[in-house]
C-alpha cells in the first residue's frame, strides 16, 4: 500500500522535473532570441556573428533540457 503511495508521487515528481526543465528551456531560448534580434538591430554589420552564437547556446540549452528530461524519465522506471 505505502509503495504505491510513493510510487504515485515519484512519477508525479518526475512528471514536473520534466515540465520545469522544458518551461526553463523555453524561457532561456526565448531570451536569447530576443536578445540577438535586438543586439542585431543596434549594430547590422555583425548580425552573422551574433546568429551564430545564439544558435549555438540555444543548441547548448537544448541540450541540456533533453538531458534533464531523460533523467526524468528515467526516474519513472528505476
Amino acid at each position: 500500500m505505502i509503495l504505491a503511495e510513493i510510487a504515485g508521487i515519484a512519477s508525479l515528481g518526475a512528471c514536473l522535473g520534466a515540465a520545469i526543465a522544458a518551461i526553463g528551456a523555453g524561457i532561456g531560448i526565448g531570451k536569447i532570441g530576443g536578445s540577438a534580434m535586438e543586439a542585431i538591430a543596434r549594430q547590422p554589420e555583425s548580425a552573422g556573428d551574433i546568429r551564430s552564437n545564439m544558435i549555438v547556446i540555444a543548441a547548448l540549452i537544448e541540450g541540456v533540457a533533453l538531458f534533464a528530461v531523460i533523467v526524468c524519465v528515467l526516474a519513472l522506471f528505476i
